[in-house]
């Protein structure tokens, strides 16, 4: 080549290479553009099915409400099965006195959860960067996640459902998602649709700064943030998180411990793939502060679960700031009208060790003097500083010392089969010396655990 041909060909390669990039920046602006929420409205391609599911979730939730739980759980209760015809279909659900069991000992009323479940404000679709084929949608209100199941998914769930709630009942600030239905809808000339309601982790969102799904590994976890200034949802993922730290100061060894006790768990199910999910917001002025009183704490804790809006037109952030003087006032009165209330309590693990998370009881103790206020409030700030500390979990929310975090394990349904011993073997030659999802159950186990050690303080 000469120098001419030279001199023509540098501007060439150079305007193909703008070019080049052009296109995948734009690749990259419309998968961004695919990200996030959206409201299901009368044009949305799902629509018609969730109405569907709105109307079939009322009448399921209604049979629960017509029909009281007995006060202990049988087996006859894990195999329940009720099928409620509707004009244009049905709905069968699965266990249903098990998961009303559940609802109940998080604290939900069965009416609060249908009207989540059925209220006018329409469904919203979460699309994400998950690998899942699996169709996700929220509640109005955020609070609930629909996912679509694979039968063979249901099925696991269902025959490990008794070990389960065993483990929520012995660990009531287990991280694990909670599961608070099982359905499946048949509409006419379709094919059935299986799907479950779990606990939103993200709840409330109003002011999360970002959002990460942390699998301990290294091999596509890493994925390209939004844009700066964007408001589309993007979770991130392991390699996303390099760098940063969970600041959790005395709260550490709790954490550590409950991912110990819940991985372990999930290794008796030989299951593995599951995240941890992961996100974190800052901690308003009057939530650092530490010279709280019981009563305000509280009375900050009603706030922030009460929105009196839309979340898709929400005027205001539901998750509390600074606590009016007079709301304290008002909640003090509360508190001395109330009687044998909330109280936190230790609970022991099964091998002998200490839980101190557990702050059981659905109501709140009146301090009867300044004394046992102070004590109380020492003991609540001690302990694992939850949002809500007058129930045993309802939500997975944990309190550092700057930041408030919100953490649960999700996705428990892939078992260690044959298959998944086959990509064990392929990924092993495909990334040697290179951290993957696929390993065995206890490995898997042990490497999160690993994580969360190296990446809190």
């Amino acid at each position: 080549m000469n120098r001419t041909e030279m001199e023509m060909s540098g501007p060439s390669v150079s305007r193909h290479s703008r070019t080049v990039k052009r296109k995948r920046w734009g690749g990259l602006r419309q998968q961004w553009k695919l990200l996030g929420l959206f409201e299901i409205d009368q044009q949305h391609e799902f629509y018609s099915l969730t109405c569907m599911m709105k109307e079939g979730l009322f009448a399921a939730v209604q049979n629960t409400i017509d029909n009281p739980l007995p006060d202990e759980l049988c087996e006859d209760d894990y195999k329940f099965e009720v099928t409620q015809i509707h004009k244009d279909f049905r709905m069968e659900t699965y266990a249903g006195p098990v998961f009303a069991s559940l609802r109940r000992s998080l604290g939900m009323t069965e009416k609060r959860y249908q009207q989540s479940l059925s209220s006018e404000g329409s469904y919203l679709q979460f699309i994400s960067n998950s690998k899942s084929k699996a169709d996700f949608f929220l509640t109005n209100d955020k609070r609930f996640f629909l996912k679509t199941q694979s039968k063979r998914e249901v099925r696991f769930l269902l025959t490990n459902l008794r070990n389960y709630m065993e483990h929520l009942q012995k660990y009531p600030h287990s991280l694990l998602v909670k599961f608070l239905g099982v359905h499946r809808i048949k509409i006419a000339h379709q094919r059935m649709k299986y799907f479950i309601v779990m606990q939103s982790v993200f709840y409330p969102d109003d002011r999360i700064t970002a959002r990460y799904d942390i699998k301990g590994c290294e091999v596509s976890r890493w994925t390209a943030p939004a844009p700066e200034g964007s408001q589309i949802i993007v979770v991130l993922k392991d390699l996303n998180f390099e760098g940063q730290f969970i600041q959790l100061d005395q709260q550490r060894p709790w954490l550590l411990r409950q991912v110990e006790i819940d991985t372990a768990f999930l290794q008796t199910l030989n299951v593995l793939d599951y995240s941890l999910l992961l996100a974190h917001q800052p901690l308003h002025q009057d939530e650092l502060s530490q010279t709280h009183s019981f009563a305000t704490l509280i009375m900050r804790t009603k706030k922030s679960v009460n929105a009196t809006s839309s979340p898709t037109h929400a005027a205001s952030p539901t998750v509390p700031g600074v606590v009016a003087e007079e709301d304290s006032t008002l909640l003090s009165a509360e508190l001395n009208c109330a009687a044998t209330q909330c109280h936190t309590t230790e609970m022991h693990s099964g091998n002998g060790g200490t839980d101190s998370t557990s702050l059981e009881g659905d109501q709140i103790e009146q301090p009867s003097r300044m004394g046992t206020e102070s004590a109380d409030l020492q003991e609540f700030q001690a302990q694992n500083r939850r949002l809500l500390p007058n129930f045993k979990n309802p939500l997975h929310v944990i309190d550092g010392s700057e930041h408030r975090y919100f953490i649960g394990i999700i996705d428990i349904f892939t078992v260690y089969g044959f298959k998944k011993r086959l990509e064990h073997w392929w990924k092993r030659l495909r990334y040697p010396q290179q951290a993957f999802s696929t390993v065995s159950p206890p490995a898997y186990c042990h490497r999160l655990c690993q994580w969360v050690q190296d990446h809190t303080k």
